[in-house]
C-alpha cells in the first residue's frame, strides 16, 4: 500500500489496522495493541461492539439515506432520548463536532438578531467569548473560536466575532463582555488543550454571568460528553446547565454523528431554512446513535464507568509519581485522563506504542488516556504495566 495519494495533513504513526475487538486493535500483520486512545475518544463502546454492529447491519439492509426533506424516524427517537436525559428541548443532527459547534454559534447569533422573521435591534450582538487553549473544530470559524496559532497559521484572516479569555478566569470573562457579546463558549474539560478540568465554581459563575448579561451559555461537550467523565454529560458534576451544547465523538461509537442540543428559548429562532445538513441525521447514523444510547442508558453502565475509572486512577497515579523524570503529574476526570510530561510527549507516546499501547497527544505536552468506556480491570492492569515499562525505558 502507498499513502502518496492521501493529502499529508496528518503526522501518522506507521500502523495499519484492519480489525478490532473491544479495547484491542490488530494490524494487517497481526500485531495487537491495547487502544487507550479510542479513536480520540470516539470508540466509546470499543471496537465491533455486538449491539452496535447488529444495529448498523439491520439498518444497512433497509435504508441508508433519504435527506432531511422528509421525517427520519431514527432522528425523532434519538432526539427524544437526548432531550429526556438532558437540559435540552430540541436537537439538530449533523456529522461532526465542528458542525455541532457551528450550529451552536449560528444559533447564538440568531437568538439575539432575529425575532421571528424580523431582524431585531440587536443585529450587532454577534461576538462570542471563548477560552484560550480551547479546541472547537477545524472549520475557519472554529479555528478562529479556538484562537490557537498552530491551527490558524496560513489561514488568515481570522473569522471575526471571537474574543479569547483565560480558561477558568471569571474576572477576565466579565471584562470581555461588551454590548456586542452574544454568548460564552467553554469546554467543561479542555481536551486537545491538555485535559484541564474546569473548576465547578467557574462553570457556575459563567452560568450566573450569562444570566446577568442576557447571554447564551454554550458547552462544548464533544469530547467530554456521553459518559466520558462518569456522568452522561460533564457539566452535571457542577450542577449547572447550558443553553446550548455540542456533542459528537462517542455519540456514534465510531460512526460520524454530531448533535447540537438547545433549550426551547435558544432554539426557537432556528426556523425552517435557517440551517441544514445533507447527511446529518441519516438513518445509518441514527441507528448507530440509538444503539450507543441503548448501552449508555442501561441502569448500571455509568456506575461501571465510575468504578473502572477509579481503579485506573488508583493504579496509574503511583506509576506517574514513581517516574518523576518522565511525568510531571496527572489530571482529568473519569476516563478522560491527562499525563503531563516532562520530556516531549511524542517521545513518550512512541515508547507506549513499542509496549503495545495506544494513547493520544494533546496540548501543554500532555498525553491523553481516553480508553473505551467498556474497559476491564484486567485491561487497566495491562495498560498501566505498559506505561510503567515505557517510562522506565525512557528514564534509564
Amino acid at each position: 500500500m502507498s499513502i502518496s495519494a492521501v493529502m499529508p495533513t496528518y503526522a501518522r504513526t506507521d500502523l495499519v489496522f484492519d480489525r478490532g475487538q473491544g479495547a484491542m486493535l490488530y494490524t494487517v500483520d497481526g500485531r495487537g495493541f491495547l487502544d487507550f486512545g479510542a479513536g480520540i475518544a470516539v470508540s466509546a463502546l470499543g471496537h465491533a461492539h455486538p449491539h452496535l454492529v447488529a444495529a448498523l447491519k439491520a439498518q444497512a439492509e433497509k435504508l441508508w439515506h433519504t435527506s432531511n426533506l422528509y421525517r427520519v424516524a431514527g432522528q425523532e427517537k434519538l432526539a427524544a432520548r437526548l432531550v429526556e436525559n438532558s437540559f435540552a428541548d430540541s436537537v439538530f443532527f449533523c456529522n461532526s463536532g465542528a458542525e455541532a459547534m457551528e450550529c451552536a454559534v449560528k444559533m447564538a447569533r440568531r437568538y439575539h438578531q432575529a425575532q421571528g422573521d424580523k431582524v431585531s435591534a440587536a443585529k450587532d450582538k454577534y461576538r462570542v467569548i471563548t477560552a484560550r487553549g480551547a479546541f472547537h473544530g477545524r472549520t475557519l470559524a472554529m479555528i478562529s473560536a479556538g484562537g490557537q496559532d498552530k491551527h490558524l497559521d496560513g489561514f488568515a484572516p481570522k473569522v471575526d466575532g471571537f474574543d479569547q479569555v483565560a480558561f477558568g478566569n471569571l474576572n477576565e470573562t466579565r471584562a470581555a463582555i461588551t454590548p456586542q457579546t452574544a454568548a460564552v463558549v467553554v469546554e467543561p474539560i479542555l481536551g486537545e488543550g491538555g485535559i484541564v478540568p474546569a473548576d465547578p465554581e467557574y462553570l457556575r459563575g459563567l452560568r450566573a454571568m450569562a444570566d446577568e448579561f442576557g447571554l447564551l451559555l454554550i458547552f462544548d461537550e464533544v469530547q467530554t460528553g456521553l459518559g466520558r467523565t462518569g456522568k452522561l454529560f460533564a457539566h452535571e458534576w457542577a450542577g449547572v446547565t447550558p443553553d446550548i451544547m455540542a456533542l459528537a465523538k462517542g455519540l456514534g461509537g465510531g460512526f460520524p454523528v454530531g448533535a447540537c442540543l438547545a433549550t426551547e428559548r435558544a432554539a426557537k429562532v432556528m426556523t425552517a431554512g435557517t440551517h441544514g445538513s445533507t447527511f446529518g441525521g441519516n438513518p445509518l447514523a441514527m441507528a448507530a446513535g440509538n444503539a450507543v444510547m441503548d448501552v449508555l442508558l442501561e441502569p448500571s453502565f455509568l456506575k461501571g464507568v465510575n468504578t473502572v475509572a477509579a481503579y485506573l486512577w488508583s493504579k496509574l497515579t503511583p506509576v506517574v509519581a514513581k517516574h518523576d523524570k518522565v511525568f510531571e503529574g496527572i489530571r482529568g476526570k473519569g476516563l478522560m485522563i491527562g499525563l503531563k510530561c516532562k520530556m516531549p510527549n511524542g517521545e513518550v507516546l512512541a515508547r507506549f506504542v513499542k509496549q503495545g499501547l495506544l494513547a493520544v497527544g494533546a496540548g501543554d505536552n500532555v498525553i491523553r488516556i481516553i480508553p473505551p468506556l467498556i474497559i476491564t480491570d484486567a485491561e487497566v492492569d495491562a495498560a498501566v504495566a505498559m506505561i510503567d515499562r515505557a517510562a522506565a525505558s525512557l528514564a534509564a
